[in-house]
């Protein structure tokens, strides 16, 4: 049930493009860390590592600056954005901002139907942390996050959403997924659906701030460690 969110759709018959697919192979590059932050992005490179034309490589480019991931400086070239601690500040208190106010929208509308889709995209995601699909999962955990934020019938705010949570996911690097993590995440996902089930706009608020505010201190913790070891 899981899906990539909203990068590559396919057309009236569902099929992707050309340049969807460049997108989807460059996006699972870069989220993973086989192109880390700072490489350099050279189309006859990627053409060749990805066995396409260079065109529809320039398209995926386009589209991986567009949410944030890449960026393109005319005559001199394009590479992956760089991490710091100082961009994952900065992505985290805008997802804060943008996410806390999705949430609350999503609790005051939420509906049995909003519930289901979330609550199969938790269940997808526990079953595929515990098997170990790191790619799979996090589609999932995209999924669950969005089936609650569309639930507040914003048409814009997944939209803002999406570039800064795409970015955020660069920094989910070298997490090990232990029983005991696993089992922490689904039960700050659980706190969130919860809430939300309930019609309980600050308690959705609370429950979404502690789960963002945990990987930011994990994730924060796990770069003061590779610098110090630098």
């Amino acid at each position: 049930m899981t899906r990539r969110l909203e990068l590559t759709p396919g057309g009236p018959s569902g099929r992707r493009t050309l340049a969807e697919e460049a997108a989807a192979e460059l996006h699972e590059l870069i989220l993973s860390g086989e192109l880390p932050s700072g490489t350099a992005l050279r189309l006859e490179e990627l053409a060749k590592r990805l066995d396409m034309s260079q065109m529809p490589i320039r398209e995926g480019l386009r589209r991986m600056q567009a949410l944030g991931l890449v960026e393109i400086i005319p005559h001199k070239g394009a590479w992956v954005r760089e991490l710091s601690t100082e961009d994952l500040r900065d992505t985290h208190e805008t997802r804060l901002a943008l996410e806390t106010l999705a949430v609350r929208a999503a609790a005051t509308r939420f509906a049995e139907s909003d519930a289901t889709l979330a609550r199969a995209a938790l269940a997808e995601h526990v079953r595929l942390s515990r098997a170990g699909d790191i790619i799979a999962s996090r589609q999932a955990h995209t999924e669950f996050h969005f089936a609650i934020y569309r639930a507040g019938g914003s048409r814009w705010l997944p939209r803002a959403i999406e570039p800064v949570w795409q970015n955020s996911e660069r920094y989910r690097f070298g997490s090990r997924q232990t029983k005991a993590r696993i089992e922490q995440t689904r039960r700050e996902h659980q706190a969130i659906l919860d809430a939300c089930v309930a019609h309980d706009e600050a308690g959705a608020d609370a429950a979404l701030r502690e789960h963002l505010e945990g990987a930011f201190r994990r994730i924060s913790e796990t770069m003061a460690r590779r610098s110090s070891q630098d």
